[in-house]
């Protein structure tokens, strides 16, 4: 093994090829054509960026107090390859321009093109209402008074701000610029999704109601939109047609049609069509309302390459696709023979969007649709929507799926094989050459070793695993999340939850964060044929 000794693939992605239109399944199954065993392509390591080393943060000067951990003046936060720098800004506990404590529990996040050359985080706070993080519980307490829940149900004194988002504007060094609450009163925003016009879509992992919580005022489980740009927090309107359920993470095309997913070990893949489909330009547009569907997988396709058929599960009394692999309780088969194959879907509607209790899924599963153990995060690429199902499969450790709208097929293109090879990917983002990047959230294999700690495990244009960010932090092996790039490419942002840190990581020659595959591809023409027309 190269530089992935911790973790290895039998199964693994083949991301877009750069410079090229072939798909990441296209890849994949030329692979497995070619491939000695037809069933499974052979596990295989690139160099990536090359070796990981510790590294200091530029900014290393101003960490003399962070909150909850004291003094980390030169201490290397992140091993990262070489030729790569970073800062860590956006610290839990620090104040922020609004007067506001930096909310804790930093997870989804997205990047937009600001003024100035600036670029804008809007990032997830995952906080329950009071949560205590290094001595703070107002969370995303919004200085304007524009708060979702006030929590204030049975007597329950005011000042908590629950979760929600803060905006980051970051410039071209890595410095922070600004930052300010911009989404109050809402609860467990786990991650989300941004939109083409340039606002961001927060998801509540929570469904709480003053009935089950009565701290709460209102009911919880919906999506809101954040403009990327506001200065303030937004006025919160919940997206109630989106569905009330578990969210977690959504994925959104320039059809304005919005895929979301659910964090349940029985969870199901939506979309939300807007009654405004193909016309959604702007804030505010996705709250005219739309309907709401469930993704169906056809029962009766066979594995091309053995023949096996789709593992069948009977729920809400309907015989329902279970892609939950062996790993989990039920046990009702493997997906592997499947692996980079495209599977016929078709989609059913919902009528029940808005449930009093949290049976959205049962809805679907009896209409049914497919099920998938805990989605998780998601992201649009190049006309397809990919996401996690984080724990999925037959070593309960994770997969990656691909839904391609124009052939209505989905395709599972990764599945991890064992805890101490991948510990359950969580949030996901794709970069301009077609790379993914998983972020770590493992709940096993390693996690009693005092070693232990997380990844960024990027997956190459052919299929190739390989290192790019470790997390180092002394006595901290929380998750990475929000992985995100600039408009331009040339940084990648990142959050670690567990001290709340977000990480700005840039090349010190100024290249686009991209293995050297795609910058070969780039001498010869790809990239200015297929990014500057």
């Amino acid at each position: 093994m190269s530089n992935i000794s911790r973790r290895q693939f039998i199964t693994l992605a083949s991301a877009a090829a750069a410079g090229t239109a072939m798909a990441p399944m296209g890849l994949l199954q030329v692979r497995r054509a070619i491939a000695n065993d037809k069933c499974f392509p052979a596990s295989f390591t690139v160099d990536g960026f090359g070796t990981l080393s510790e590294l200091l943060p530029l900014n290393t000067s101003e960490l003399g107090d962070v909150p909850g951990k004291g003094d980390l003046r030169n201490t290397p936060l992140l091993r990262l390859p070489k030729g790569f720098q970073y800062t860590a800004i956006g610290i839990r506990g620090v104040p922020m321009s609004d007067g506001v404590l930096t909310p804790g529990d930093h997870d989804g996040m997205a990047a937009f093109p600001g003024s100035y050359g600036n670029t804008i985080l809007v990032r997830n706070h995952e906080l329950s209402i009071d949560e205590d993080e290094a001595g703070n519980t107002a969370g995303c307490l919004a200085p304007n008074g524009n708060q979702y829940d006030p929590f204030t149900g049975n007597n329950n004194p005011s000042g908590f701000g629950g979760g929600g988002t803060s905006t980051i504007i970051v410039d071209r060094y890595g410095n922070k610029v600004k930052d300010y609450v911009s989404l109050g009163g809402t609860i467990r925003n786990c991650a989300g999704g941004p939109t083409p016009w340039g606002s961001w879509i927060s998801c509540e992992e929570n469904v709480s109601t003053p009935a089950t919580d009565g701290r709460n005022t209102k009911k919880h489980g919906y999506n809101f939109e954040v403009p990327s740009e506001l200065g303030e927090a937004v006025d919160p309107i919940p997206l109630v047609e989106m569905g009330r359920m578990n969210h977690e993470a959504v994925s959104v095309g320039r059809d304005g049609i919005v895929y979301e997913t659910e964090d349940r070990g029985d969870s199901i893949y939506y979309k939300y069509v807007p009654k405004i489909r193909g016309r959604a330009r702007k804030f505010g547009d996705l709250q005219e309302g739309g309907d709401l569907y469930a993704m169906v997988i056809d029962k009766d396709q066979k594995s091309n390459c053995n023949g096996a058929s789709l593992p069948i599960n009977e729920l809400q009394g309907t015989k329902v696709v279970d892609t939950r692999g062996l790993g989990r309780g039920d046990k009702v088969g493997s997906m592997l023979p499947f692996l980079g194959q495209s599977l016929k879907v078709s989609w059913v509607k919902l009528e029940d969007v808005d449930p009093e209790e949290d049976t959205l899924r049962f809805e679907a599963q009896s209409k049914g649709a497919a099920v998938f153990w805990r989605g998780e995060g998601a992201w649009y690429h190049r006309g397809k929507h990919y996401w996690v199902c984080s724990g999925a499969g037959d070593a309960a450790e994770g997969q990656v799926w691909c839904y391609d709208p124009d052939s209505e097929t989905v395709t599972m293109i990764v599945e991890s094989t064992d805890e101490n090879l991948l510990d359950g990917p969580d949030n996901m983002t794709v970069a301009f050459d077609g790379t993914i990047y998983l972020c770590e959230d493992g709940t096993g294999g390693n996690q009693g070793d005092a070693n232990f700690s997380q990844y960024i495990v990027g997956v190459d244009e052919e299929g190739g695993l390989f290192q790019f960010a470790h997390n180092i932090i002394p006595d901290d092996t929380s998750e990475f999340g929000g992985a995100c790039f600039s408009p331009d490419g040339r940084y990648m942002y990142v959050n670690s939850q567990g001290i709340g840190i977000t990480y700005c990581i840039w090349r010190e020659d100024g290249r686009l964060i991209t293995p050297r595959t795609y910058l070969k591809d780039r001498r010869r023409g790809f990239f200015k044929r297929r990014w500057n027309r």
